[in-house]
């Protein structure tokens, strides 16, 4: 006779979980392969718009999600990783998720960059558990593929988004309720 308790399940629920934990080893390709695609986004982000050299330059440190996927129908989400550069170096990993409801359908990809323009936005960032997008960032728009717009408020901005790549059949796509969590690849 097989005594299944509750105390039973939650000792092996988290029993699973540890032994999940396990699979994000020292010596895992998952760094590399982010920090791969990362380059890769940035290469072709700037080829694309070349201004964002210059927002880069100017930047305290760059958030890079190189692919975000996200669907939709009724219930949406979406989910991504990448990588925080301060300079040229990457100085940690993570994850993006975020969750919606409504009218929609469909599913895209794309790619984002977060340009933190201040010591305080890049703080406020790295220190927070979970730091959510809101509506204190502001996008730089594409009105061609060769300009990147960023107005004079966008410049003044703690935080500048960059969304480009979309590939998919759905419309726009935003940041905001995205939240970001440090990760151990």
């Amino acid at each position: 006779m097989t005594n299944f308790t509750r105390r039973n399940f939650a000792l092996g629920a988290m029993a699973a979980t540890g032994l999940s934990a396990c699979s994000n080893g020292i010596g895992s390709t998952g760094p590399a392969t982010i920090d791969a695609r990362v380059d890769t986004t940035l290469n072709a982000m700037y080829a694309q718009y070349p201004g964002t050299q210059q927002l880069a330059s100017r930047a305290s440190g760059i958030l890079v999600m190189p692919l975000i996927t996200e669907v939709g129908l009724g219930l949406g989400g979406s989910f991504g990783r990448g990588a925080l550069r301060i300079g040229n170096s990457t100085v940690d990993y993570y994850s993006s998720t975020s969750g919606s409801a409504g009218l929609q359908i469909g599913a895209q990809q794309y790619s984002h960059v977060l340009f933190f323009m201040t010591q305080d936005a890049l703080m406020d960032f790295r220190q927070s558990p979970g730091w959510a997008a809101g509506a204190d960032i502001e996008y730089a728009v594409s009105a061609q593929s060769e300009m990147l717009r960023a107005e004079t408020t966008t410049s003044l901005s703690p935080v500048i988004a960059v969304v480009f790549g979309q590939t998919g059949l759905r419309l726009g796509a935003t940041l905001e309720g995205t939240k970001y969590t440090r990760i151990i690849p």
